[in-house]
C-alpha cells in the first residue's frame, strides 16, 4: 500500500513491487520489441515516429500501451496495435498487454527522434 503522505511529497517517484532492475530490463526490451514495429507505409518504426506516448509496467508485470497514428485515417489503424500488442507480449516476463489508440494530443511530426528524420529526409 502507498503512504499518501509520501505520494503527496514526491507525485513523480514511481513505487513498483519490481526490482528497479527488473523494471529497466523490462522497459529496454519493450522499447527493443517496439522499435520492430513499422507503420507499413512510412520506413521508420513507430517508437522512433513518436507514435507511442506512454508505457506502463505495472506491479502484475501487465503492460498497457498508450499510443496515437500518424492520422485518424491511417491505412494500418487496424493492424498496428495488434502488431504492438505482439511485439510487447513476446517480451520474457510480461504479462497481459493492452494497446490503446488515443488522439489527444495530435501526432506532429515533432515527435519524430532524429532517426526517424534521417530515415524520411525530413530535416
Amino acid at each position: 500500500m502507498t503512504d499518501t503522505a509520501e505520494v503527496r511529497a514526491n507525485p513523480m517517484e514511481t513505487l513498483s513491487a519490481l526490482p528497479p532492475e527488473e523494471t529497466e530490463r523490462l522497459t529496454t526490451d519493450i522499447v527493443a520489441a517496439l522499435k520492430t514495429v513499422f507503420d507499413p507505409e512510412i520506413p521508420a518504426d513507430i517508437y522512433e515516429l513518436g507514435l507511442i506516448y506512454k508505457v506502463e509496467i505495472k506491479d502484475d508485470r501487465a503492460v498497457d500501451v498508450m499510443m496515437t497514428l500518424t492520422t485518424p485515417n491511417c491505412p494500418a489503424a487496424g493492424e498496428l496495435p495488434t502488431m504492438v500488442e505482439n511485439a510487447v507480449a513476446s517480451v520474457p516476463g510480461v504479462g497481459v498487454v493492452s494497446v490503446n489508440v488515443v488522439w489527444e494530443p495530435v501526432w506532429s511530426p515533432e515527435r519524430m527522434s532524429d532517426e526517424a528524420r534521417l530515415v524520411l529526409n525530413m530535416w
